[in-house]
């Protein structure tokens, strides 16, 4: 398993736009990574992945559009990447990575998260 640190978050206005980003501690090259959110009294869920074998991208319906996930595999960083924010937006944000092909597996590692806080 990799560390990862996410940074990037804090409190913007509804419209805004906030750039995340999570350092691994180690080479992602062939991990697919992801972003991950969880609102309070809400489930934890995944906003968007990137795989690491094709590139593809795979969103949230209700981010489409607004966000775009991205990586730097010669820096072992992943970015998302987040315009036109709603309040809705607001959540903890979670960085993952996996070595197989999904997230979610005992493989995975996860960041601690950070706050993203839209207000209208």
């Amino acid at each position: 398993q990799v560390q990862l640190v996410e940074s990037g978050g804090g409190l913007v206005q509804a419209g805004g736009s906030l750039r995340l980003s999570c350092a691994a501690s180690g080479r992602t090259s062939t991990y697919t990574m992801g972003w991950f959110r969880q609102a309070p009294g809400k489930e934890r869920e995944s906003v968007a992945i990137i795989s690491w074998i094709t590139k593809k991208t795979y969103y949230t319906d209700s981010v489409k559009g607004r966000f775009t996930i991205s990586r730097d595999d010669a820096k072992n960083t992943v970015f998302l990447q987040m315009n036109s924010l709603k309040p809705e937006d607001t959540a903890v944000y979670f960085c993952a990575a996996d070595p197989g092909a999904s997230i979610g597996s005992v493989r995975s590692s996860w960041g601690q998260g950070t706050q993203v806080t839209v207000s209208s």
